[in-house]
């Protein structure tokens, strides 16, 4: 985006930064290096910090470096407009929104294999909450048709062990590994629901996915699915709830209406979350950055 706007952007290692009009740090704590290093190479120089959900929910809250990142930012980038209630407040009126999002995806017509798919697409790791859909998917009547296709790469080989056996246990439960960016895209259009049940997120860009393709969303309660999908969203449960997500997978599976209106929902935020809307956002903050560069 940067590029085709015609900025000359490049991606470095975190360490020092080359010459350069604006340092865009990417993860507070894990660029920290290069916002200090910037800072003392180039006092003049402009930083926008752009901070993830671990930035948000847990490094900022108790690791030095990335609150000396927050300190040292001129500009802070989030995903989701309820990010900085997590910030000092002196420091909120650094941040910028800039929301996610994805292509648009040409409508997928849904395989006729008498199943009801729900997508689960996300690495294997704690926050993630990765296995809840499949726990809540064995809490189905019997004569229940869902069957959760799970994507994702483990990040330790516990959550893999896991993974697989669930599928073992679980005949309602394919777990398929990491899939290329297509391949994932391809299995949320289909899905008739995509169940996002992490315990903290940035911002989601599997939610943009699902928004591009129409697809109804199920996600847990937490600040940045109620930001993005909205506090009212009839799809929100509390975070490890098993039982109301078991709930709401059999009334979306059940209830035409209730998946009808989910889908309503998801195409209703396709402007909130297009590549235009962030382009804008990203070059408004950008540009910004670099009009403070000349002051």
């Amino acid at each position: 985006m940067l590029r085709a706007a015609g900025h000359r952007a490049w991606l470095v290692d975190p360490g020092a930064a080359p010459a350069c009009d604006v340092l865009l740090a990417l993860h507070a704590r894990r660029s920290a290096s290069s916002v200090v290093r910037s800072r003392e190479e180039a006092p003049e120089r402009p930083i926008v910090v752009a901070l993830t959900g671990t930035d948000l929910y847990v490094d900022i809250h108790r690791d030095e470096e990335a609150k000396r990142s927050l300190a040292l930012a001129d500009l802070l980038i989030a995903l989701h407009g309820r990010a900085a209630e997590e910030l000092p407040a002196g420091m909120r009126e650094k941040v910028r929104v800039v929301p996610q999002s994805a292509p648009p995806v040409r409508a997928t017509r849904h395989a006729s294999t008498g199943t009801f798919e729900v997508a689960v697409v996300g690495h294997l790791r704690d926050e993630k909450d990765p296995l809840r859909t499949a726990l809540a998917a064995r809490l189905l009547p019997e004569a229940s048709r869902v069957r959760v296709v799970h994507a994702g790469a483990p990040l330790t080989p516990a959550w893999k062990r896991a993974a697989l056996r669930e599928e073992r246990e679980n005949p309602r439960y394919r777990y398929v590994g990491e899939l290329p960016l297509a391949k994932a895209r391809a299995l949320i259009a289909r899905a008739r629901v995509m169940a996002l049940t992490s315990r903290l997120e940035g911002g989601a860009n599997v939610v943009s996915e699902a928004v591009a393709a129409g697809t109804p969303i199920l996600a847990s309660r937490i600040p940045a699915m109620e930001a993005i999908l909205g506090e009212g969203h009839p799809g929100l449960f509390e975070y490890g709830d098993t039982e109301a997500l078991a709930a709401l997978l059999e009334r979306a599976e059940r209830d035409p209406a209730f998946l009808r209106e989910l889908a309503r929902r998801s195409r209703a935020l396709r402007g909130a979350l297009s590549p235009r809307r962030e382009r804008d956002r990203l070059m408004a903050a950008m540009n910004e950055a670099a009009r403070l560069a000349k002051e």
